[in-house]
């Protein structure tokens, strides 16, 4: 009997084993058209990857050497094709091929079958129930409310500019962000910026964030047994029951205030629409509206999605801009001729500054707040060059790649923010600056982020100069949303207007 349990034992293994070799085979066949970087037999390019800050730039290195696109391994048996030019983004873009089922599994417990995730006829309709929540009509309103989060982060940077210190950026403006989110989405001044986070769901917000991005890149998380039964996978499920009661509760609570009042246009006769009433009154061409799990899922994407990625691109951007004096001097002397003595941004200001928006593009190229995306083939995928994909490859656009792209970029790492200039762009491929992606499954929210974008950049240039630290430079982390592995510093002084 015990050398028959042993011998089944034998067997087991040797079936994995047998099952897992023919999977590497299938994968090395998938991409064996597009020469790469040497892998590893067993970590792949996992040790190529430091964590030290260099990462980005290896893959743009790598991107010089094979040309359009390349594999890349994490370990023996998960390999992507990472694309890094237009052309090659176009054909994976225009399609509607579902998101990748790797890296935002890890998001799917929190903002559960939302836009970013769902598939199929279920994305399609969420899709087209939540576009008229981006009209500009609704985003109009926002725009005060912007204006009014960003006026209570600038206050609190008096003293920085009183003590000329260097501070860190992302961590302000992230809350800054959530504020702005929290009215937007739920019409709820929730003073986090003042209380500095202590809002039981904001910090369910911020550690949520914080857990999936340790998930990402700690490769033991990558098992949902081993991260479940870790101390940060307990304190991601505590965060988890935060955040839905929270949601939860306030979607009942509105429902419960809206009994009466069914149609938008007599909702917004008395008041601002916010993003759950769009949800709340939401209906397709059978009448038939959300469930209160889908409203759930799209709250809580319209949360994860708006904070942390609107956060780095304020972050980077004024970063950036710090680095370039010259470049943040036209800028404000345009904010300044716009606004025209006001201290806030309104919508029809949005609209005059030319100039700012080119040199946010330019911002938005050199630090895209989703450094990539990925997508998972439902079918072969035939490129320009002949060379396809079969189904069932996770097919990966490389967006900062796409933006340092020599191929595509002159001079790719120069700040110029004259590439913008109309008469420029129209001579650039539509996929060669994709910051909120392109094709049917591109950013929803893109001009509620760029609109808050350059209300936040409009105000604070208004009233500060930002000045570099050059002995803290940010090293980038390639995460699901772009960070730095040592936060994003500037100095700032008070701007002293002409008379």
């Amino acid at each position: 009997m015990h050398h028959l349990f042993i011998l089944l034992c034998l067997v087991v293994v040797v079936f994995k084993l047998t099952a897992l070799l023919i999977r590497r085979m299938e994968l090395i066949r998938n991409v064996e058209a597009f020469p790469g970087p040497p892998a590893h037999w067993l970590f792949g390019h996992v040790k190529e990857f430091k964590q030290d800050g260099t990462e980005l730039d290896k893959v743009v290195t790598w991107g010089e050497q094979y040309p359009m696109a390349f594999p890349m391994w994490f370990g023996p048996f998960v390999s992507l094709l990472l694309i890094h030019h237009p052309d090659y983004a176009k054909t994976i873009q225009a399609s509607t091929e579902p998101k990748d089922d790797f890296a935002y599994t890890f998001l799917a417990k929190w903002i559960g079958d939302g836009l970013i995730v769902s598939n199929g006829p279920k994305w399609f309709r969420h899709r087209r129930l939540l576009t008229p929540g981006f009209h500009y009509d609704v985003l109009k309103p926002y725009v005060k409310l912007k204006s009014d989060s960003a006026k209570t982060m600038l206050d609190k940077w008096e003293s920085y500019a009183k003590n000329n210190e260097t501070f860190e950026l992302f961590k302000c403006v992230s809350l800054m962000t959530l504020d702005t989110l929290m009215r937007c989405a739920f019409s709820c001044n929730s003073n986090c910026q003042n209380e500095g986070g202590t809002n039981a769901y904001i910090k369910a917000v911020y550690e949520l964030s914080h857990l999936i991005n340790l998930r990402f890149r700690v490769f033991l998380y990558h098992s949902e047994i081993f991260f479940h039964l870790s101390p940060h996978g307990f304190r991601y499920r505590k965060a988890l029951r935060v955040a839905h009661s929270y949601t939860e509760e306030v979607i009942r609570k509105r429902k419960e205030a809206l009994k009466e009042e069914k149609e938008l246009d007599r909702i917004k006769a008395k008041r601002n629409l916010d993003f759950l009433d769009i949800l709340l009154c939401a209906r397709d061409e059978k009448q038939q509206g959300l469930s209160d799990e889908d409203i759930r899922a799209e709250v809580d994407t319209f949360m994860f999605a708006g904070h942390d990625s609107t956060a780095s691109g304020i972050s980077f951007t004024l970063y950036c801009l710090a680095c370039h004096p010259e470049h943040q001097q036209l800028c404000r002397e345009e904010i300044i001729h716009a606004l025209d003595g006001k201290d806030t941004v309104e919508w029809e200001d949005l609209s005059k500054l030319p100039y700012t928006t080119m040199c946010i593009k330019e911002c938005l190229r050199l630090y895209p707040p989703v450094p990539g995306t990925g997508r998972k083939t439902t079918k072969p995928i035939r490129f320009f060059d002949g060379r396809t994909v079969p189904k069932g490859c996770i097919v990966g656009v490389s967006v900062f790649g796409i933006h340092r792209n020599a191929a595509v970029w002159e001079n790719p790492h120069v700040f110029d923010p004259l590439r913008f200039l109309p008469e420029n762009a129209s001579n650039r491929s539509p996929h060669a600056f994709v910051p909120f992606s392109a094709g049917p499954r591109n950013c929803i929210g893109q001009n509620f982020a760029m609109n808050e974008i350059k209300v936040v950049i409009a105000m604070t240039l208004k009233r500060y100069q930002l000045i570099e630290d050059p002995t803290k430079k940010p090293k980038l982390l390639p995460r699901l949303v772009l960070r730095s592995l040592n936060g994003i510093h500037i100095k700032i002084k008070p701007v002293e207007l002409q008379p």
